[in-house]
């Protein structure tokens, strides 16, 4: 039974892809593509690995101290 994490990660790997496609089709565009490529399979793979895993930000955007 396939959960949300794995339909996150298979839509962020769909998403790599797609950007790997645009690439390929677009020289100028191709460095910018494989960049967006990577980080959408590296989300995927923290998905996979991790689905309830905390990304560390730091305070960015705490009102907490103000």
């Amino acid at each position: 039974m396939a959960t949300y994490a794995h339909l996150a990660a298979k839509l962020l790997r769909d998403a790599a892809t797609f950007f790997r496609n645009v690439g390929a089709q677009n020289a100028p565009l191709k460095e910018q593509m494989d960049d967006n490529a990577s980080v959408y399979e590296q989300v995927a793979d923290l998905v996979e690995k991790d689905p309830m895993g905390v990304l560390d930000i730091g305070d960015e955007g705490s009102t907490a101290n103000k």
